[in-house]
């Protein structure tokens, strides 16, 4: 776990690209039909609720993400669907996994849970890759430094750490585990300082 930060900054900032109304392609893990996640999420939320600064995620957002595409501008139909047949094909290959997730950590944009085991996360995003890489010379974003997590809560302003930390350390709930059988393609938006989307492909996993 990393050491927690003294203070929270916003975490809506606009990142190099975005602007309001730009969709962009990404893959994540969702959690819809995760009633134990849905669970501990509102045992979080439900403490984290009087605390200032932060948006809390709801059961329909929670995600973890994967691994970007790119704007929807800039990426072809033609390109999408043969990136997601590739994918399909790699991917049947890879068993669906379980999950767990237990106490957040704070970090200086968001309030999240660090998946467990780490493992299964990190080779369906190399499959991925690798179904990317199937169609385009260049594999965006990097390899390395990939961190499987689902946030609960983002910072929507530069504050202390501490008055998370407090709350957090009153919160008493139980892990909760989720089943990921498939991974999702989605149109992204952070148009409403949250991350909201629709899907374009499910992807089951083998």
């Amino acid at each position: 776990m990393s050491t927690q930060p003294a203070r929270l900054a916003d975490h809506w900032w606009w990142r190099p690209g975005w602007r309001p109304g730009r969709r962009f392609y990404t893959w994540h893990f969702t959690f819809q039909e995760s009633s134990d996640v849905h669970r501990l999420a509102g045992e979080y939320r439900e403490g984290l609720a009087k605390v200032a600064g932060l948006d809390l995620v709801p059961d329909r957002w929670l995600h973890l993400t994967m691994q970007g595409l790119g704007f929807v501008d800039e990426v072809s139909d033609q390109d999408v669907k043969a990136i997601v047949g590739a994918a399909t094909t790699r991917l049947s290959r890879v068993p669906a996994f379980e999950l767990s997730m237990g106490r957040p950590e704070i970090t200086p944009e968001a309030i999240r849970w660090e998946a467990s085991p780490g493992e299964p996360p990190r080779t369906v995003r190399a499959e991925i890759r690798a179904a990317i890489g199937e169609v385009w010379a260049a594999v965006p974003e990097p390899e390395d430094g990939f961190a499987p997590h689902v946030s609960l809560a983002y910072s929507n302003a530069d504050g202390p750490a501490s008055l998370v930390a407090k709350a957090l350390a009153g919160i008493a709930a139980e892990p909760a585990t989720a089943r990921l059988e498939s991974v999702e393609l989605i149109v992204l938006n952070r148009d409403h300082r949250m991350y909201e989307w629709e899907r374009f492909a499910r992807v089951p996993l083998g």
